[in-house]
């Protein structure tokens, strides 16, 4: 049995997957945010498995995100080389609005008082000029013990190049704490050039990895107490999975823990219709994750920001927004409406659940024009009151003008149009156009409004899987297991040393290979993929190419970099061929061969016409029209039937909604392929 859970802001979901037999199991529970580990625990049990008998369980989780968005790291101190203490506080000298004269540059994550000098000097070439000074190493962790951090970070220059003087004052620090204090160093996050990027990504990672270690303790241990013997894997930044173990160690690699798996399930969900150009939205209680899919690949980059903290990291390419079931609408000082990005959460949640919330949501709108049913939300188990969210709707649609109902079907406009301007800055404003690609929708909230998305942008076909609501931890079980591990040596293509190359992915290997023997893996079994950071000399941007295992002629640089030339053509529309090109860091992905292929049980097949599934008749508002909607029971849906617009489809965890305009096709998973007739 292989188990995947995901913490989402609204609902914890699990999903369980029978290797043999392609059966899948799936259990929702609202998220506990007093203790994230108590809704894990839940959904086990509400699931009825055989914990003992789970041998595979994968675990995402916004608590990271979440600490980081609203700056509740712990309190952490900085040790760093003398005269490079402000690193953090000039960055690079960036402004978000230059056109906005009021601008206060944000406070540094450490306080100047808690970035602490050391005497020491390390080159880029890896040679120790200056040993660590150890008085002033001790004086340092002498003012971090004074002050009660809770976390310090480690950042000298050069560190990637030779990490020798980092250990050192890695090692006084735990001479003094002895475990007491969280130490991170930055050759163990990230390993690259760019001062300022490595000090903040390190900087961010020391913040979060008490909250990441404490969490992942007691998830480990309540999991132990109710029988649980395998390995918790966790979900990373980059689209991997990696052991418990290693993610305490290297916390800022669970950002985006999670929505990260999305796109992992966009591709497979995709796969029977031959698609490989695919936009993935997954649209939650809480946020809407976008992510631009093209040629089957899915997108990573290093230059992100989580709020205004640089993280350089490689992540999966997602952009997040406040767009959700739980999105709360309100009008401002204009007097015009507004949805999101502020959010009713699983605590109260939206008025409609009865839970104490009074607020208008976009859940509230979608059940006043009749899209949600009242008596099967979540299976049955959650009842909707409709008359709680006409008296939230009431409150806002005074001051509009407008009708309950007017101000629902502008609630529904409105996140819908705001989804679609997300995607439209990833696409088309990108030089893409979106008639190439297939929307694939995720997230409880993501069925009911995934047409009129796709109508707005004028994308003609959409494709939500079965188990849309449990769409990233459906996406956990297509992932791998591995890691991803990196190191800058600069040089120009025409100067490269290949022996020193070989020498560096050798040793990238070797580190590789002891991490697969502390997870319990066998090295032998590791895959390796090469890749590495290119550039035209004195450009910023980098390309990332992928690099032969055989790489030892000037025949094969030369092939690397026609290859980068071709790339950066294809990115930016031009090449400068006549231009130096430069190597900057070099990768190696390591990853576990998979122990079996994802395959779900198929549905048995019907006819086109889904007169066996129909369920009952409901009064629906599709624009200024209130219609008698067909009803369908999502459990009664058989391959190849086929509804016409308009139409629902009620599954447990989540509901299609087929517009006019639209006809939906099931297919053998259970995905329904809607097209725009």
């Amino acid at each position: 049995m292989r188990v995947a859970s995901d913490i989402g802001g609204t609902f914890t979901d699990l999903a369980f997957l029978d290797e043999k037999t392609g059966e899948v199991g799936t259990a929702k529970v609202s998220t506990t945010p007093a203790n994230f580990a108590e809704g894990v625990v839940e959904t086990l049990h509400k699931a009825e498995l055989s914990v003992p008998d789970t041998s595979y369980f994968v675990h995402g989780s916004t608590v990271i995100i979440n600490a980081l968005t609203e700056r509740k790291g712990v309190k952490t101190g900085l040790i760093t080389t003398k005269g490079f203490r402000d690193v953090l506080e000039i960055g690079r000298a960036n402004r978000p609005d230059i056109y906005n004269m009021y601008y206060t540059k944000p406070k540094p994550f450490v306080p100047r008082y808690l970035r602490l000098p050391v005497r020491e000097r390390m080159l880029y070439t890896g040679e120790v000029e200056t040993p660590v000074d150890v008085s002033s190493a001790r004086a340092a962790v002498e003012k971090c013990r004074s002050e009660d951090v809770q976390s310090i970070a480690i950042c000298f220059l050069h560190s990637y190049a030779n990490p020798e003087n980092e250990r050192k004052a890695a090692e006084i620090c735990r001479e003094t704490f002895d475990g007491k204090v969280y130490i991170t160093t930055s050759h163990e996050i990230l390993p690259v050039w760019q001062e300022y990027e490595r000090f903040s990504t390190t900087l961010v990672s020391a913040s979060i990895g008490p909250i990441v270690s404490n969490y992942l303790l007691s998830l480990e241990q309540r999991l132990a107490d109710i029988g649980f013997k395998g390995s918790l894997l966790m979900v990373r930044a980059d689209g991997l999975v990696q052991s418990a173990t290693h993610s305490r160690r290297q916390a800022v690699s669970l950002i985006n823990s999670g929505p990260a798996a999305a796109p992992s399930a966009a591709l497979f969900f995709a796969g029977p219709s031959g698609q490989q150009d695919l936009i993935s939205i997954d649209m939650g209680g809480t946020s809407l994750d976008v992510c631009m899919i093209r040629h089957g690949e899915i997108p990573t980059t290093t230059e992100s920001w989580i709020g205004d903290e640089r993280v350089a990291i490689k992540m999966v390419d997602l952009h997040s927004i406040g767009a959700g079931g739980g999105s709360l609408a309100w009008i401002d000082s204009l007097g015009l409406l507004r949805v999101g990005p502020q959010s009713a959460g699983a605590d109260p949640g939206p008025a409609c659940y009865g839970r104490g919330g009074d607020r208008p949501t976009v859940t509230d709108a979608d059940v006043l024009l009749g899209y949600l049913p009242t008596d099967y939300f979540l299976g049955g188990e959650i009842a909707l009151d409709a008359e709680r969210s006409r008296q939230a709707v009431q409150s806002i649609s005074a001051a509009l003008g407008l009708t309950e109902i007017e101000t629902a079907q502008a609630i529904y406009q409105s996140v819908n149009s705001l989804m679609a301007d997300q995607v439209i800055e990833l696409s088309t404003k990108r030089g893409l156009d979106l008639r190439d690609f297939a929307l694939v929708v995720g997230g409880g909230a993501g069925a009911v409004h995934a047409a009129a998305v796709a109508e707005l942008l004028g994308i003609p076909s959409v494709i939500i899987p079965k188990y849309a609501a449990l769409y990233s931890a459906f996406g956990m079980f297509a992932m791998d297991v591995g890691r991803e591990y990196s190191r800058t040596q600069i040089a120009r293509a025409d100067k490269l040393d290949l022996q020193q190359v070989e020498a560096l992915y050798q040793d990238l290997i070797e580190r590789a290979a002891a991490d697969f023997r502390e997870s319990q893996m066998d090295p032998a079994q590791m895959i390796l993929a090469r890749t590495v950071h290119m550039r035209y000399a004195g450009q910023f941007h980098e390309i990332e190419l992928p690099l032969p295992s055989d790489f030892r002629s000037a025949a094969d640089v030369e092939a690397v970099v026609k290859a980068f030339h071709a790339r950066h053509k294809e990115i930016y529309t031009f090449d400068l061929p006549f231009r130096a090109v430069e190597f900057l860091t070099f990768r190696l992905r390591a990853t576990a061969p998979r122990s079996f292929g994802l395959q779900i049980l198929p549905l048995a097949q019907g006819d086109k016409d889904p007169k066996s599934a129909f369920k009952r008749t409901r009064r629906c508002w599709f624009g200024k029209e209130s219609v008698d909607t067909a009803c369908y029971d999502g459990e009664r849906m058989l391959a190849g039937h086929v509804l016409f617009g308009p139409a629902i489809v009620e599954e447990k965890a989540t509901t299609v909604v087929v517009p006019k305009g639209f006809t939906a096709t099931v297919d053998a998973a259970g995905t329904y392929l809607l097209r725009r007739s």
